[in-house]
């Protein structure tokens, strides 16, 4: 009999890999982030958790076994999507393990920018003593949360202890809780001129694709802030350097940007008015524990009773 394989490409702690190994004691289980350890091995694998660079070569092959992918990340825009769905291959996401660093992350910079501790963080490094000009709060004020996920719903929660008015944006334009308001994508154009704080929670699609440009940052308010930590490529990035030179909005606070690392030749660096963070607004000391517990584990027993993983099942068609 031949030994069915699972292979994680991550490095995640013997405990995990133990209770991995209890649900699937008949299988070959491989885990570790070094191509080495799991190369010779994921074209047999049924199930593979972690993607990562070069895999495609070996699950796309005509003789790959690969009949499950669980992504690693909540994004999948960089997997070849309609090639693991025309072998009909179950794709499931970390879609949720991020909502609370995310949304810490979100507010450490509505914060920063508005109560200019990104200033005073400078002005530190060269010992001056300036008052900046401080005179905003919080408090009270509207924000957009454009793409009302887990991320989203999580920081409209936050947002309701600063007493803010919260509106929302999502493509089913259901209601859900804390959010006062809520808008679909073609009603963006009347969300945008009452909000304070316009946060980009967006997975990257076909749709997003460079959704936030010229003429949505004139229909924001000259005081307001924008918070992108969805995808780089939602926002036409020249046309944000524009509106924050000009001062058609007040600044901004990134996470994602277009091309990654951020070039050291941007002018987004330099700007005052803008704080920018590499892309970790996610990174958090209990990602693996919550992707293993919350997401594979439950996705595996699932999986081993024949049934479809029912959590984060990426649909094909939406691209997320």
């Amino acid at each position: 009999m031949i030994m069915k394989k699972m292979v994680i490409t991550r490095n995640i702690d013997q405990n995990h890999i133990a209770q991995i190994k209890e649900i699937i004691p008949d299988w070959e289980v491989i885990a570790g982030k070094d191509k080495n350890i799991w190369k010779d091995h994921v074209m047999d694998a049924e199930i593979i958790a972690g993607w990562s660079k070069g895999l495609a070569e070996y699950c796309l092959h005509p003789q790959s076994k690969l009949k499950w992918l669980q992504s690693w990340s909540a994004g999948v825009d960089s997997m070849p999507l309609e090639a693991l769905n025309s072998r009909n291959i179950f794709l499931t996401s970390a879609n949720g393990v991020h909502a609370y660093p995310i949304s810490e992350t979100i507010f450490g910079l509505m914060l920063g920018l508005t109560r200019k501790i990104h200033t005073y963080v400078r002005n530190q490094q060269k010992k001056t003593w300036h008052h900046a000009h401080m005179g905003q709060e919080i408090h009270g004020k509207t924000v957009g949360i454009i793409g009302v996920g887990t991320i989203g719903q999580e920081t409209a929660k936050i947002a309701k202890a600063f007493g803010m008015e919260v509106l929302g944006v999502r493509h089913s334009g259901l209601a859900v809780q804390n959010v006062d308001e809520m808008f679909t994508p073609d009603q963006l154009d009347h969300l945008l001129p009452k909000c304070d704080y316009v946060v980009v929670t967006l997975p990257l699609t076909k749709e997003t694709c460079r959704w936030f440009g010229a003429e949505q940052f004139k229909q924001m308010k000259e005081s307001a802030f924008f918070i992108n930590i969805g995808r780089g490529e939602i926002v036409v990035e020249t046309d944000l350097i524009q509106a924050l030179t000009e001062g058609t909005i007040a600044g901004a606070g990134l996470d994602v940007f277009e091309t990654e690392p951020l070039s050291k030749e941007s002018p987004l660096w330099e700007m005052e008015n803008v704080i920018v963070t590499p892309h970790t607004s996610g990174s958090t000391e209990q990602y693996n524990q919550r992707v293993v517990e919350n997401i594979l584990i439950p996705n595996l027993k699932a999986y081993l009773s024949s049934k479809v993983p029912p959590i984060n099942l990426v649909d094909f068609s939406k691209g997320y």
